[in-house]
């Protein structure tokens, strides 16, 4: 055992005395969809409840930030504000993604079967966990966003990944639920970027975008962050059923 295998055990340990409880066997799958060491995913389970509430005060950052980052009226303003009310299930992708790892984790801890909820947070987590950091350094750059706000878009996602990979201790991950979230994340690239419910497409606002007379969805950074999506999307898809089959077997 390495010894940075050694130190995190020994931090999974001390954990176990503040957060006890039995945890779900780790299964031999392998590295690329179980990719995460031992005492990492133990460390994750045992603090299931601060990661909780981690994420559900990120969504309602993620939908403040969505509506304009405002605390007088109108308090909805910014690219929810200038959506129609029918499409804002599809605009704010991240703050649902956190939602449903933080759902998902509730779930697990109160023992309440939600595999539908645990495939959904597993995409969510998988796909805006990868493409935010992707969009912000290849397709927006820093531009004039504060270093702190560029660096914390990108690790606070980096994270979302992380933590889809510790889904798998208390998911079966079956093939309906594999399907649902596929076809929910299929349809939001849809209207993201190829043909919007109403009005403009869904996508988040890219800075790439931004021209002297508004956005612009002809550029280049339109392609680039469809692609990123799509390509994210079929990953998950990869991942999950891969995850699915090595559990059956």
């Amino acid at each position: 055992m390495s010894v940075v295998s050694r130190a995190g055990r020994r931090f999974e340990q001390f954990l176990a005395r503040y957060f006890g409880g039995d945890l779900p066997e780790r299964e031999s799958l392998p590295w690329y969809v179980a990719p995460l060491p031992g005492w990492l995913e133990d460390a994750a389970l045992r603090l299931a409840w601060p990661i909780v509430l981690v994420n559900l005060v990120g969504t309602l950052f993620g939908f403040w930030y969505y509506a304009g980052r405002r605390f007088s009226e109108p308090f909805v303003a910014g690219q929810l504000g200038a959506t129609p009310l029918v499409a804002w299930p599809v605009v704010p992708d991240s703050p649902v993604a956190t939602m449903f790892i933080g759902l998902s984790l509730a779930a697990w801890k109160l023992d309440y079967d939600a595999e539908w909820l645990h495939v959904m947070a597993f995409f969510g987590c998988i796909k805006l966990g990868l493409w935010t950091p992707y969009v912000q350094y290849f397709v927006n750059g820093l531009g004039e966003v504060p270093l702190w706000l560029y660096h914390f878009l990108i690790w606070s996602h980096l994270a979302m990944a992380v933590e889809a990979f510790f889904i798998y201790r208390y998911s079966d991950f079956p093939v309906w639920a594999v399907g649902l979230a596929a076809g929910w994340y299929l349809f939001n690239d849809i209207v993201d970027y190829f043909i919007p419910v109403v009005g403009d497409f869904h996508h988040t606002l890219l800075r790439a975008e931004l021209t002297a007379t508004g956005y612009d969805h002809a550029l280049p950074a339109h392609e680039m962050a469809a692609a990123g999506a799509v390509f994210l999307t079929v990953l998950a898809v990869f991942l999950a059923l891969a995850t699915r089959v090595k559990k059956v077997e």
